[in-house]
């Protein structure tokens, strides 16, 4: 049987649907409302081969964070906030939470998303005002310059040579960091099956991890054609496990937030206002 879930993204004011368990179970058709996705006999579906995980350390996260973008960059984390006014992009001590740095950017009409570190400059997008905010990594205090971006901002990483971006749909798109031209695009898939709500990304190995909005799942994507070549399934209480007393509020302190440590070749994972944050090993 195919599965869909069709979830209503609060952020965007509307529901968008995705073919979460597809990822998980062969497909042999049907036929849903239209807000899912349908896949008709497809007798060849091959579901994402499924991740493991290890949990290495839980470290304090501050609960103000309403976290978009994440990066570790010389040992410390860089962390990109949304909700309007309290907008940031910031700069902690990842083992103790502490906010070392703090440049509040938002307003009433201006949401933080996804950032990335390029060529010794931040680039942090924005919601729905089609803006990118570009900082030099030695002073977050104010943009050194702005980009218009074309589509929504959510997620932002980088190849070594270009920007990577997604928007909150199946789409993932290569960008000249130079002038924001868009190089190329590819549409994340699990054979042949679009995945929409492709949410906060982070470049690793060669593949490009993405959260999937107001899930539990992380992809691994094929940079090339698009397609899952993973799936990593965290337990929906993870964070209630390791904060006692903590409650996510539906649709809103979801999971969001990967960063990668190239050295040690661990990730960093955590969720919007969570009071953790996740060192971890994915296989």
């Amino acid at each position: 049987m195919f599965i869909t879930f069709a979830l209503y993204k609060n952020k965007m004011k509307q529901y968008t649907a995705f073919a979460l368990l597809a990822l998980l179970y062969a497909c042999n058709g049907g036929k849903n409302d239209d807000d899912a996705l349908t896949v008709v006999n497809d007798p060849v579906f091959t579901p994402a081969p499924q991740l493991n995980y290890n949990i290495l350390n839980v470290y304090p996260h501050d609960t103000g964070a309403y976290t978009q973008g994440l990066q570790l960059h010389n040992g410390k984390m860089y962390e990109g906030t949304g909700d309007f006014a309290n907008s940031s992009l910031r700069i902690t001590d990842y083992k103790t939470g502490k906010v070392e740095k703090k440049h509040q950017m938002g307003s009433d009409k201006i949401f933080g998303e996804g950032i990335t570190i390029f060529n010794g400059k931040i680039y942090q997008l924005t919601w729905e005002s089609n803006i990118v905010y570009v900082y030099d990594l030695k002073n977050i205090d104010k943009p050194i310059k702005i980009f218009t971006w074309p589509y929504d901002g959510w997620g932002i990483t980088n190849n070594g040579t270009e920007l990577i971006i997604s928007d909150g749909t199946a789409n993932i798109y290569f960008v000249n960091a130079e002038d924001f031209t868009v190089k190329r695009r590819i549409s994340v898939n699990v054979d042949g099956v679009m995945q929409n709500a492709i949410n906060e990304l982070e470049f690793a190995e060669g593949f490009i991890f993405a959260n999937v909005y107001e899930s539990n799942f992380i992809l691994k994507i094929d940079p090339a054609t698009g397609k899952v070549a993973g799936m990593l399934d965290l337990p929906a209480d993870l964070i209630e496990k390791h904060a006692p007393g903590f409650t996510p509020k539906p649709q809103d302190e979801v999971l969001n937030g990967i960063a990668y440590d190239s050295t040690s070749k661990k990730f960093f994972i955590t969720g919007k206002r969570w009071p953790k944050l996740f060192e971890v090993t994915i296989q």
